[in-house]
């Protein structure tokens, strides 16, 4: 293991870092939003054929159906708070990662460090890279 990874380049484990910690499975925010929207159509949808079935069929007063329209209308609101509220966690979540990493001077990745050392400049054609494969190429830095 070379000094100063934090992988194995074998099968890619972790080596350092508090293992302790599990990490939550991440919600994607698509995810969440669809099912914000889901709610909110499919919520008000059924509400609205709740207090329809309560008026026509059970015919109940309108003072007992105004009622459980609300309380139903809360639930859905409390449910869409709970998928807010998770949207904002992961967002949350996400920038305590950067700040940790950015505390620790790991704002880099190997990624990143290698796109900065640049590639070298292509052969200008398959003929030139063929015949100059065995003599020796000096680079200007």
């Amino acid at each position: 293991i070379a000094p100063g990874l934090s992988y194995c380049n074998y099968c890619g484990a972790r080596l350092s870092g508090d293992k302790s910690e599990t990490p939550l499975p991440a919600v994607k925010p698509e995810t969440l939003i669809g099912a914000m929207v889901f709610t909110f159509v499919f919520g008000i949808a059924a509400i609205t054929m709740l207090v329809g079935v309560l008026k026509a069929i059970i015919r109940l007063e309108t003072g007992l159906i105004l009622s459980l329209g609300f309380l139903s209308l809360l639930v859905m609101i409390a449910l869409e708070g709970v998928f807010i509220t998770l949207l904002f966690a992961g967002r949350r979540r996400t920038a305590e990662k950067e700040e940790a990493l950015k505390s620790k001077g790991l704002v880099t990745s190997e990624v990143e460090a290698a796109q900065a050392k640049g590639l070298a400049d292509a052969p200008a054609s398959v003929t030139e890279h063929t015949t100059r494969a065995f003599e020796p190429v000096e680079r200007k830095r």
